[in-house]
């Protein structure tokens, strides 16, 4: 499959909390072994969990809170300055908090509480770990914990056209957006080398979806059963894949692949 002509990067985006808003960019540094830079950097753990500072193991999303059970999380836009650890939260437009995200942890962590519904007294517990990552995929191993997310908007139009629904393709929570491919054709990517913007990588696994997919990105309500109109449409649960970077390289917005 030659795709340089057509098959380009539509969007790039970075999470640097788990559960919470993208931040777009329009250029990505990328090294071998490694994924996203600041990536899912920071979570917040469920206090009864098995999280604790100084863990060296990837554990499940159900440590976690995150959109897949707590969909109230979609509904504040949030920014973290990966710079200066500054944090901010707005809802409806305005600002209701400014906090750095470490040295103010405490004013962080009981906002938080208050967002979750969390009995009083409790609070999450900030993950942060120095070179780990809070992705869905670590609980598999060091290497998965750095693989990068990719959807293609194409497969993302046909679902919806499928279905009759909007789907915001947001919901699927990518590191990389691809247009130009034909729908599901991101699945012959598998096992297979490739190069995007110049970078090499190598397709590595299915994106199976959960439920954090149900919630609409823009307002934060669960209102749509993706997993089974998923299940009913194509006979499976999957949008995207994962993929390892191969080569050091910068990787922009409008970036060719070349299988």
């Amino acid at each position: 499959m030659e795709a340089e002509d057509t098959a380009r990067v539509a969007a790039l985006y970075v999470y640097p909390i788990k559960g919470l808003s993208p931040q777009p960019l329009t250029h990505v540094p990328l090294r071998r072994g490694e994924g996203v830079p600041h990536d899912r950097r920071f979570a917040f753990a469920r206090p009864e969990g098995k999280y604790r500072p100084g863990l060296r193991e990837g554990l499940r999303k159900a440590e976690f809170y995150a959109l897949v059970s707590d969909h109230r999380l979609a509904g504040l836009a949030t920014h973290l300055d990966v710079d200066t650890g500054e944090f901010t939260v707005r809802v409806a437009g305005h600002a209701v908090l400014t906090a750095h995200v470490e040295e103010d942890r405490e004013e962080l962590l009981a906002f938080f509480a208050r967002v979750l519904d969390l009995p009083e007294g409790v609070l999450p517990v900030l993950a942060a770990e120095e070179g780990r990552r809070f992705t869905d995929v670590a609980f598999a191993g060091d290497g998965p914990m750095h693989w990068i997310s990719l959807v293609n908007l194409a497969s993302v139009r046909d679902f919806a056209a499928r279905t009759e629904a909007e789907v915001d393709p947001r919901r699927f929570r990518a590191n990389v957006l691809l247009d130009g491919l034909p729908p599901f054709a991101e699945v012959d990517l598998l096992d297979r080398e490739f190069t995007l913007g110049g970078v090499r990588m190598v397709g590595r696994y299915r994106t199976g979806r959960c439920a954090a997919t149900e919630v609409d990105p823009a307002s934060g309500r669960r209102d749509l059963p993706v997993l089974r109109l998923l299940d009913r449409t194509y006979g499976h649960q999957d949008v995207g894949i994962y993929a390892e970077v191969l080569s050091d390289g910068v990787l922009h917005v409008g970036g060719g692949l070349v299988v």
